[in-house]
């Protein structure tokens, strides 16, 4: 279970500078230290994986809509100039990128492997994540959504027309995907994690935000319904963050 500490330099204080890592790491006295944002589809993948590696950390919330956006300030920056979540801390290693932060992990902390052993099996789970976090995500994250309705003037109802047009399109492709090929199990492939279910349960989370009827597309529906079983999901979820509202 994640610890809870504090993003710097707002109106919370953080905790101490991370330290250099030592041969053999003691991540219970020095845990990994994770900046996040509840509702973060991308938070939410790394704290997924995390959990499945059952690596304790210590979760920085960073809120993304408070007072502009705690992301913005220049504490935050300093740490990750593109101003999102996630940030993870590592020793001395400042992270960025879910999916990078994740394969360092799988890299760093081999057990459970969230990537399969055969290259063309490692190639397919890395499509099914990349279709998520690089086709459906970028279209739809916090800053596309403030940009369409501050900047453009968008009114709300076709800027949430826009989220679920192509929600719903990558969702109709990822699901011929996933119902169509044989390695498909409870998961997205077989019946053990992936990076591909840590990318999927996040994005179907945001999806029935926005009130998308995922029963429209069963496979998809299946597996997250069976992740949700899992304590390392359950446990990532956005409502059991300490910083949810």
């Amino acid at each position: 279970m994640p610890r809870y500490t504090l993003v710097p330099g707002g109106a919370r204080t953080g905790c101490a500078a991370p330290v250099p890592l030592p041969t053999e790491y003691d991540y219970e006295r020095h845990p990994m230290k994770l900046y996040s944002y509840f509702r973060s589809s991308a938070s939410y993948r790394v704290r997924i994986a995390l959990n499945l590696k059952q690596l304790p950390f210590d979760y920085a919330p960073v809120h993304m809509l408070r007072d502009g956006g705690e992301q913005l300030k220049d504490a935050y920056r300093a740490l990750n100039p593109d101003a999102v979540v996630p940030t993870l801390i590592d020793g001395d290693a400042t992270l960025q990128q879910s999916l990078a932060i994740i394969e360092y992990l799988d890299e760093t902390h081999p057990e459970p492997a969230l990537l399969p052993k055969q290259p063309v099996d490692r190639a397919y789970v890395r499509a099914v994540a990349l279709q998520i976090a690089c086709e459906i995500h970028p279209l739809n994250n916090l800053r596309v959504l403030k940009y369409l309705k501050h900047t453009l003037k968008v009114p709300e109802d076709a800027k949430n027309a826009w989220y679920r047009h192509w929600i719903e399109a990558g969702f109709e492709t990822l699901e011929a995907r996933l119902a169509n090929d044989p390695r498909t199990g409870k998961l997205c492939f077989g019946d053990t994690p992936t990076l591909a279910d840590v990318c999927l349960v996040p994005q179907v989370f945001n999806a029935n935000r926005f009130s998308i009827d995922t029963t429209r597309f069963p496979t998809i529906q299946r597996i997250v319904d069976h992740a949700a079983t899992i304590d390392a999901f359950k446990a990532a979820e956005p409502g059991a963050q300490p910083d949810a509202e």
